[in-house]
């Protein structure tokens, strides 16, 4: 429920900055009537990936940085850049765990000689032009949103804010390892994967992964109904669609069974193996794709970052 309301308060915040269509001509318009024309304009695909790639992509895409503080983005204190994701935080979340996230983000691309490295370039530098941004709050407090909604709105004008990373999970530690897999996956997904490989991994309609996500409702692996209390319907479908991405690449990595979350019946497909039967379509068009140019997360460090299911409960 506390994961519900802080999708809900990140979709409704963004979802004010886009929709409906631009004036035919800015010269037939001004003062108010200038301003609302403008502002009219869509800046946000599903109430959270930037259209416009407004951000700077430096030399080196691999960038990877430590814990810096920060006066730029109110009310965040400290951020930490790592391959095009910046991770923003207030002083109450621990630099130790910043770092950790960041590790993860790095391993999933490693410079591998197995990978397609032009690709991998490519998908990073889009994160770089869409801006994304990643909040990392203290469990699920975002009250810092709401005592801070003039930056806050500012900052997910400019930035592509697509969820959340928690340091803490209202289940308790044995949620912490996907709590991180998951986030990391929805703005690789979202932002890296949508703008690289459009046809397989976009939030569109006609997106192989749209229709392997009708396939797998129609079939009973996947609950697409379990976001119809999202009211606006373009974010609606985006985040069923990142929410499809995280299950089934989580699981083409065989994360689900040590670490997936046994308390939800959104998703049925427990392996690797299973979802090559089930889902055969999406399998091949993601080893064509997101497998060329990313990789699991070292096992060593998701036990860094917290416990499996069997460990947290003494099995």
């Amino acid at each position: 429920m506390a994961r519900r309301f802080v999708l809900a308060l990140l979709i409704l915040t963004v979802a004010g900055c886009g929709g409906g269509e631009a004036a035919d001509s800015a010269a037939d318009t001004s003062g108010e009537e200038a301003a609302t024309a403008a502002d009219a304009v869509p800046t946000h695909l599903g109430g959270c990936i930037l259209l416009s790639p407004i951000g700077d992509v430096p030399d080196d895409v691999y960038q990877h940085g430590d814990v810096v503080a920060t006066e730029a983005m109110p009310p965040f204190t400290k951020e930490l850049q790592v391959y095009g994701l910046k991770l923003a935080a207030r002083d109450d979340i621990s630099d130790d765990f910043l770092r950790l996230v960041a590790k993860t983000i790095a391993e999933s691309f490693p410079r591998d000689a197995g990978l397609d490295a032009d690709l991998q370039l490519e998908l990073l530098a889009n994160h770089y032009r869409y801006r994304a941004l990643i909040p990392v709050p203290l469990g699920d407090d975002m009250s810092f949103t709401e005592e801070n909604e003039e930056q806050w709105a500012e900052i997910e004008k400019n930035h592509s804010v697509c969820d959340i990373i928690m340091q803490g999970t209202p289940v308790g530690p044995e949620g912490q390892v996907m709590e991180v897999v998951e986030h990391i996956l929805h703005y690789v997904t979202d932002i890296g994967l949508h703008y690289t490989f459009p046809e397989v991994w976009g939030i569109s309609e006609d997106s192989e992964l749209a229709r392997a996500m009708r396939k797998a409702d129609d079939e009973g692996y996947y609950v697409l109904d379990t976001y119809l209390d999202i009211p606006d319907e373009e974010a609606r479908f985006r985040v069923q669609m990142q929410e499809f991405a995280y299950w089934f690449i989580s699981t083409a990595w065989n994360l689900q069974a040590p670490y997936g979350p046994v308390w939800e019946d959104e998703w049925t497909i427990v392996d690797q193996e299973d979802l090559r039967l089930k889902l055969p379509e999406m399998y091949a068009a993601y080893e064509e794709t997101a497998a060329r140019v990313m990789v699991a997360p070292s096992l060593e460090t998701l036990q860094e970052i917290g416990p499996t299911r069997a460990e947290e409960r003494g099995n």
